[in-house]
């Protein structure tokens, strides 16, 4: 289960509850936010799509605990072009 808590515009706290509990603060600048979701989706809806797209691939436990959501790109390729799709 995915938790996600806006912290303030531009930052969020993700709470994954698996078998192993973890946290993680994720920073959304507004304008990746917005290229990603192109206005249809909230930026707490993306950060729990990009969440969705990371236990995908990888237990939460893998997930960095303090992350800018672009740097899911550098690890994965496609982010980008999957998130856009998912939302």
């Amino acid at each position: 289960m995915i938790t996600v808590a806006k912290q303030d515009e531009a930052n969020f706290q993700v709470t994954v509850d698996s078998s192993t509990k973890t946290i993680h603060s994720v920073a959304v600048d507004r304008g990746y936010a917005e290229k990603l979701t192109g206005g249809n989706a909230s930026t707490e809806r993306l950060v729990e799509a990009s969440f969705e797209f990371l236990l995908a691939r990888e237990p939460n436990t893998s997930i960095l605990r303090s992350f800018d959501l672009p740097v899911i790109g550098r690890y994965f390729p496609e982010y980008e072009s999957t998130i856009t799709e998912m939302l």
